[in-house]
């Protein structure tokens, strides 16, 4: 009893200072294009956006709400979230694995999860897969206490109803979070005890409700978000389906780290033979995204909605977690330490980290300043990520964006008789005199843009920090 509550305290002691490192993480790292994109939503609250739900949007409000419009009160609720997520997946294994001997496999199915890069580095980022993580181990708990043989279905109840309203939030974060559900759905429909409760049928108004805003918010504005992430399938490749699975392989492998993946993987095929739920709540996402990966990419993010699942389900091999969790934690630290401090000064298009964050300030001031000097008053700007990159960086001139996305928010009309128009040398120039300015880190360029005067531009206005 002694050793397993020293063991408690080190853990919970290592997870604080996990959480103070990630916070330092978040401070100290400038924020990506696709953050700042979030960051525009949450200055512009509604219950729907076209790319995802609204959940990220109101993490960042509130955290920049505590800590202001700074890339730590962006991500704020990030590394904080960890802590209860961490107890949630904790408490889980205690249920949902009953032929693990628990404490234990509570710390381990916690330390498997911080120990991979898709939650040790993505807890100190702010995307929909952050609120994503935390409802769905809340979700975990709650339906651990579910399915507890030792309570009646009277007493269930609750926790069932609880369970559809977190998959719901979870919807609220994140579409992927359906394929859990589908998940828990197909393990009801091949359980008799589960099926033959009431819980189960009861927690779908529960999980409807939930989901309602954003719901409503596509049925009123066309479907728009639902038919964006729908229509991803339209675009099949199968003669690239090598690719695709190699980069979607590739891709966990270094996400999940490479021990830890072989563990989930282990653990799926345990999990077949001994554990019909957490197999059922692992294997239909999984299939699903290895689906899509015959005909189209998988990005390395999408299957982060398993991964809570796959903490537990790494356990059902019965093999000790120590270097699995030790080489995680060794591969995160050393990303970490590039990211902040970049000791290995490798080129821009080798350091993801860098490409996405570096060089904003400066390139931000010395565009505005040049678009000035030339008599414009506005920025303009269509591709989205870099207009609210530019907005959220400076305030020398407001920021039109001119992408047609921006019409389904409430943000108001702008024009300017002579804007500075903006955007990444890749897309080729526009008609008309331009000039090339780049990011650069370390005098090397990160990206390249174009740039030039055009007349009579109209678009909306993002907001600033001001």
């Amino acid at each position: 009893m002694a050793e397993t509550t020293r063991q408690i305290l080190i853990f919970w002691g290592l997870l604080a200072g996990l959480t103070i490192i990630r916070l330092a993480l978040a401070a100290s790292v400038p924020l990506t294009p696709d953050e700042a994109y979030y960051w525009v939503w949450s200055r512009n609250l509604q219950p729907g956006y076209l790319d995802h739900p609204f959940m990220v949007a109101l993490w960042i409000r509130a955290g920049t709400w505590l800590a202001g419009d700074t890339p730590l009160g962006v991500r704020f609720l990030g590394p904080l979230s960890v802590l209860p997520g961490s107890w949630a997946l904790y408490q889980a294994a205690r249920r949902m694995l009953p032929t693990r001997s628990w404490p234990q496999s509570g710390l381990n199915a916690a330390l498997l999860l911080n120990a991979t890069l898709m939650l040790g580095l993505g807890a100190a980022t702010m995307t929909p897969d952050t609120p994503l993580l935390f409802f769905v181990t809340l979700f975990l708990y709650t339906l651990s206490r579910a399915i507890d043989s030792d309570l009646t279905s009277r007493e269930a109840l609750p926790w069932w109803i609880g369970s559809g309203a977190l998959l719901g939030l979870a919807f609220d974060s994140k579409y992927t979070a359906v394929l859990i559900g589908f998940g828990l759905g197909g393990a009801v429909l091949t359980t008799d005890r589960l099926r033959r409760q009431s819980g189960p049928w009861l927690a779908i108004p529960g999980l409807f409700i939930a989901m309602s805003p954003v719901i409503l918010w596509n049925a009123s504005h066309h479907w728009a978000s639902f038919l964006r992430q729908g229509g991803r399938t339209g675009d099949w490749h199968p003669a690239r389906a090598v690719q695709f699975m190699g980069e979607l392989l590739g891709g966990q492998i270094g996400l999940a780290t490479p021990l830890i993946f072989i563990l989930f993987a282990a653990g799926l095929w345990a999990c077949v033979k001994s554990n019909r739920l957490l197999a059922w709540l692992a294997l239909v996402p999984a299939i699903v995204f290895v689906t899509h990966a015959f005909g189209d990419r998988v990005q390395p993010n999408w299957p982060a909605v398993i991964y809570p699942v796959f903490a537990l389900v790494a356990l059902e091999t019965g093999w000790r977690v120590r270097w699995p969790v030790v080489s995680g934690f060794a591969l995160t630290l050393i990303v970490c330490i590039q990211a902040i401090f970049s000791p290995l000064h490798l080129v821009p298009h080798r350091d993801p980290v860098l490409r996405l964050t570096g060089g904003w300030e400066t390139f931000s001031r010395q565009l505005a300043l040049k678009a000035r000097a030339e008599g414009a008053t506005a920025l303009a700007v269509e591709d989205y990520a870099l207009a609210a990159r530019l907005a959220f960086t400076q305030k020398i001139l407001p920021v039109i964006g001119t992408d047609p996305r921006w019409s389904l928010f409430r943000l108001h009309a702008a024009s300017s008789q002579k804007a500075m128009v903006v955007e990444e040398q890749r897309h080729g120039a526009f008609s008309g005199n331009t000039d090339i300015l780049c990011r650069e880190v370390r005098d090397q360029a990160v990206r390249c843009y174009v740039f030039g005067i055009r007349e009579s531009v109209t678009g909306v206005q993002l907001p600033d920090r001001s």
